[in-house]
């Protein structure tokens, strides 16, 4: 749904997008090969068997007001890797002349608990240069979760959402990584943060992230609250 907001205080529907299976007021079945198409509140997109969506705006002539999003790619990766989908963020910068997009598979639910359960969720590296051909390029995942099975809820949740410089902060349950995207085609590990574990909890669930304009970093962790980070 897209909420026009010029009145705060009285927001009004212009538009919505749906995946295939969602409308189910229309008839549509919200099962797709096994699996339910949904899309979390907080994020741009997400579907179990999608992993990129770009939606066309269409603007109104007078109100400017986004009516009808289209749909004009998607990728698909499942199979062979068996983890949905969470959260995209787009790179602003361009690279090497190229625009890119990083996109974080979370590590639940599995679409099938036979595809490689060895192999973590990855955060993916896109590119968009041409936004209805978006092409992956490389991967990375936590070099010790490699080539064993671990526990759901393991890999990475999702990278920050404003990517400033190289450097991009993605939260998981193996707390703070900071990853370098100076080469696309290989992206790696440039340094990481654990926070405690409190007294009653078994694990670190480190959730989300944000940078301010001071390079400050807020780590919010469902069981330990929020750390606030520098990098040093």
């Amino acid at each position: 749904m897209i909420l026009d907001l010029t009145d705060p205080t009285r927001p009004e529907e212009v538009g919505r997008w749906w995946m295939e299976g969602q409308w189910t007021a229309g008839g549509e079945n919200t099962r797709l090969e096994g699996e339910e198409p949904s899309l979390p509140p907080s994020d741009p997109a997400r579907r179990s068997l999608v992993c990129q969506l770009l939606v066309r705006r269409r603007r109104h002539p007078r109100h400017q007001r986004q009516t009808k999003p289209k749909l004009i790619a998607h990728l698909d990766w499942s199979p062979p890797f068996g983890w949905p989908t969470h959260s995209l963020v787009p790179i602003d910068v361009p690279i090497a002349g190229h625009r890119w997009m990083l996109v974080a598979d979370e590590h639940v639910q599995p679409l099938d608990p036979t595809l490689s359960p060895e192999l973590p969720a990855a955060l993916w590296m896109v590119n968009i240069t041409d936004e209805t051909r978006p092409v992956p390029v490389s991967c990375f995942q936590l070099p010790e979760l490699v080539g064993i099975e671990t526990p759901l809820m393991t890999a990475c949740h999702q990278p920050v959402e404003t990517i400033i410089g190289n450097e991009v902060p993605a939260p998981g349950r193996h707390g703070l990584r900071v990853i370098d995207i100076a080469n696309p085609l290989s992206m790696k590990q440039a340094a990481w943060w654990m926070p405690d574990v409190p007294a009653g909890n078994q694990r670190v669930c480190s959730n989300d992230v944000y940078v301010d304009h001071r390079g400050l970093i807020y780590l919010i962790d469902r069981n330990r609250g929020l750390s606030i980070l520098e990098r040093v």
